[in-house]
């Protein structure tokens, strides 16, 4: 057997493969939502960008052709893992937001925010002011921090721009990124984050269903389509509108949903058919059955509740009893959550949402993966899916989300390639 790369040694490989479950070629829900497929003294080999052979070392090696070109990663004392997928950010966007970050801790709320000129509007104006080669630079150096903690598939969102200039033009970046960096981005339109300022509701909602999705789609500039679903901003049945005007278009749904209040989401996402409904905060038990029954993976975004300082977070323990199939993302913005740290994101759903380690492992690569319609090549570690891999500088995986707040990742491969390795650490000298 050929190969140009071989990780070899690995204490423990990850493979999130569906050998022995019946979700052989979904996303893993219900006592699956644990199935990490562990494998100790673990060796995977890769040929041309796609898994050729994963088993043991010993294995493994038995099987590899000798060639002095193979590059050879030892992994031993450290973890293995599919590269993880973010499914849900807001990546383009101008201007920061630390004022209301601070208004907040002194008891502000988001009306009493908005209305000094604050909220989502600060950001949209930053944003269509801004020229597309900034946004690709400010882009470009987030997306760098998210791979450099181990995520190699992101889905990014549109949505701050609210006219049909600027959400082209953070589209276009989102597409330019997907080109020239290592990380595969996958665009999703969301004009529907909020209606614009002094329009009507109902008529910005026609102009998204009539113009601004048809010209969208047409372009190629988007994969899916979202909808902030939320009491104040699109009502279920102007989210159902918009979604159905997507899907007739060729753009999957995805949905915002219950984070606030219960608005029915979680059931509309369901008679849908959408591909994952988001941040369900207040999702009620009927909604949940539904989606676990129509097979809508939930993407939970547990830094979204605690920047917000939220009391309460998502049912995931509920979801998991329910068959949900259960995603984490970082919903990284300027707003709510402003961090690129898949890995931090990994030890508040330990500890906020209170899944398990092996169930936020799925969590954040087959079950993301699917959630962003890349199940099929990414997410999991199966012969002939793309070698996309992370090396943690650690002896267990539960140490990466155990270790808060630290970035483990020592190497990243995308497409059978070294992206990212990280420099030797300093050694400190006794004297």
């Amino acid at each position: 057997m050929r190969a140009d790369l071989i990780i070899v040694h690995a204490d423990q490989l990850l493979t999130m493969a569906h050998e022995g479950s019946e979700s052989a070629t979904g996303p893993f829900a219900g006592p699956d939502q644990g199935r990490i497929g562990l494998i100790e003294d673990g060796a995977i080999a890769c040929l041309d960008g796609v898994i050729v052979a994963i088993g043991p070392t010993e294995e493994i090696m038995a099987q590899v052709q000798e060639d002095p070109d193979i590059v050879t990663i030892d992994a031993r004392g450290k973890v293995v893992s599919p590269g993880l997928v973010d499914a849900h950010t807001h990546l383009v966007f101008a201007g920061t937001r630390e004022r209301e970050f601070e208004l907040r801790a002194r008891g502000a709320t988001y009306a009493e925010i908005f209305a000094a000129g604050g909220g989502i509007h600060s950001t949209v104006r930053a944003t269509r002011e801004a020229s597309k080669a900034e946004l690709l630079e400010l882009a470009k150096r987030r997306l760098q921090t998210m791979l450099e903690h181990g995520a190699t598939t992101v889905e990014a969102k549109s949505g701050y721009g609210l006219d049909f200039d600027t959400e082209v033009k953070q589209l276009e970046v989102l597409m330019e990124l997907s080109r020239r960096h290592p990380v595969d981005v996958i665009p999703t339109f969301m004009g529907a984050h909020a209606v614009p300022k002094d329009q009507d509701p109902e008529a910005f909602v026609t102009w998204l269903v009539e113009e601004a999705i048809p010209k969208i789609a047409i372009r190629g500039l988007a994969r899916f389509c979202d909808v902030f679903c939320e009491k104040g901003v699109f009502t279920p049945e102007q989210t159902e509108r918009i979604l159905n005007a997507a899907k007739a278009n060729g753009l999957g749904a995805k949905l915002h949903a219950d984070e606030l209040v219960d608005t029915g989401g979680a059931a509309l996402a369901a008679k849908l058919g959408a591909v994952s409904a988001d941040h369900l905060h207040c999702a009620n038990l009927e909604g949940l059955a539904a989606m676990a029954e129509a097979g809508v993976v939930a993407t939970l975004l547990p830094g979204t509740g605690v920047f917000l300082g939220m009391r309460e977070h998502a049912p995931a323990r509920k979801m998991v009893e329910l068959g949900v199939p259960v995603a984490v993302a970082t919903d990284f913005n300027p707003g709510s959550c402003f961090s690129e740290s898949l890995p931090l994101m990994m030890s508040l759903a330990v500890t906020q949402l209170k899944l398990t380690p092996q169930e936020v492992w799925v969590a954040v690569t087959r079950n993301a993966a699917h959630a962003v319609g890349r199940g099929h090549r990414v997410g999991s570690l199966e012969v002939g899916k793309q070698a996309d891999l992370v090396v943690w500088d650690a002896h267990d995986y539960r140490v990466v989300p155990y270790r808060m707040g630290i970035n483990l990742v020592d190497t990243v491969v995308k497409l059978g390639k070294v992206v990212h390795r990280r420099e030797a650490r300093a050694q400190a000298q006794l004297v």
